[in-house]
Parts: structure tokens; C-alpha cells; sequence
């Protein structure tokens, strides 16, 4: 008794991806192999290369980034000092924009204040305090060593965020081009194929329709 033939399992990915680059470097040797498929391996190995060698450079890219932005921002930490201001007067422009909606989205209005650094020396100038600051109230500030305000040092944490946002964006933007690049190859590489085969089937479509031997009895 004749059992029945187990249909045959799939290649796994590794031996299908291993196959595809013996056929890509013609270490393979397939009797009905035609030079458009090598390329079309070809091509796809050299898409995964550009994608490992754009991964590894948009790596690269943000840690560069990363340490070259964050021994400013520690210096800056050790350099600057957070001083408490006291706000003297509040617009009345910002005043009447202090509503729910008036003001746009931001949560920080200008107001002139006054504090004293270094050694007890007084400054005023136009600082960032929330828009439900009054008069006499009292804001943290930034100030550099001559005691004038200045934007706060930066984080860390946050220029981490900044600069794996950068990579992510110079990844995607290498990973389009190369898929674009991709399908422009393959589509080129399929038209040759049809072209080919509609040079074959034209040479050999009269020897297999039999056409060819009656135009030879004619």
C-alpha cells in the first residue's frame, strides 16, 4: 500500500536568506538560474547591506551628537545658578491674556523682577514667571556668574531624547531612500525579464504551437 507524499516544509528563513546570497555571489550553481535573478539577489543583499551600514550609521550619528552637546550642558550646570526672583510689576497686556484660552498654549508670561547675585549685587531684567504671578511673588531664575538671567542648562535626559529623535529621523530618511532605490531597481529588473521572455516565447512559440512546420509544408 502506497502512502501518500508528505508535501514539502518550506526552507526557514536562514537557509532562504543563505540561498539567496550564494545566488547573489553566483556561488550557487541552479541550472534554471537566469542572469535577472542574480541581479534581483544581488539587489536585495545590497538593500540589507545599506540598511545595516544606515542603522549603524544613524547610531553613530546620535551618539556623536549626544557627546558633543552634553559636556556643554554639565559645564553649564556647574557654571550657572538658580537664583529666587522677586516679581515687581506684570503688564497689563499679559494681565488681561492670563484667561483659560487668551493667552495661546503657553504657560509663561514675561515680567520684570529683581534679585541679588553674586555677592548681594542687585539686578532687574524681564524674566519667565507663570501667568498667575502677582506682583511680589517669587520665581526661580537662571543667571550666569555676572548674575544676568540666562536660559536654564540644559538636561541630559533630555538632550538623550533629542538626539535618539535625530537618529530615528536620519534612519527613516536613509531606510526611504533605499527602498526607494529598491523598487526602482527591481521594477527595471522585471521589465529586462519581460522583454526577455517576450523574445523567447516569439522564437519558440511557432516550434510549439507547430506553426513553424506548417509554414516549412507550405
Amino acid at each position: 500500500m502506497h502512502s501518500t507524499p508528505r508535501p514539502t516544509r518550506p526552507a526557514s528563513l536562514p537557509r532562504r536568506t543563505g540561498r539567496q546570497v550564494r545566488r547573489a555571489l553566483g556561488a550557487r550553481h541552479e541550472a534554471l538560474a537566469r542572469p535577472v535573478d542574480r541581479a534581483r539577489a544581488r539587489a536585495w543583499l545590497l538593500a540589507l547591506l545599506g540598511g545595516l551600514l544606515a542603522t549603524a550609521l544613524s547610531v553613530g550619528g546620535a551618539l556623536l551628537l549626544f557627546r558633543s552637546t552634553a559636556p556643554q550642558a554639565d559645564t553649564d550646570r556647574v557654571r550657572l545658578r538658580q537664583v529666587d526672583a522677586v516679581v515687581g510689576t506684570v503688564s497689563d497686556h499679559n494681565a488681561t491674556v492670563g484667561g483659560r484660552f487668551g493667552g495661546g498654549y503657553s504657560s509663561q508670561i514675561d515680567v520684570e523682577a529683581s534679585w541679588t547675585y553674586p555677592g548681594g549685587t542687585a539686578h532687574t531684567g524681564t524674566v519667565q514667571a507663570p501667568r498667575t504671578a502677582l506682583p511680589g511673588a517669587v520665581v526661580p531664575v537662571w543667571v550666569d556668574p555676572d548674575g544676568n538671567a540666562t536660559a536654564p542648562p540644559a538636561n541630559r535626559a533630555a538632550l538623550a531624547v533629542s538626539a535618539a529623535c535625530t537618529g530615528a529621523g536620519g534612519l527613516l530618511v536613509l531606510l526611504a531612500a533605499l527602498v526607494l532605490v529598491l523598487r526602482i531597481r527591481l521594477h527595471a529588473l522585471d521589465r529586462r525579464a519581460e522583454a526577455a521572455w517576450a523574445t523567447a516565447w516569439a522564437r519558440l512559440e511557432p516550434l510549439w504551437s507547430g506553426r513553424a512546420g506548417h509554414r516549412g509544408e507550405e
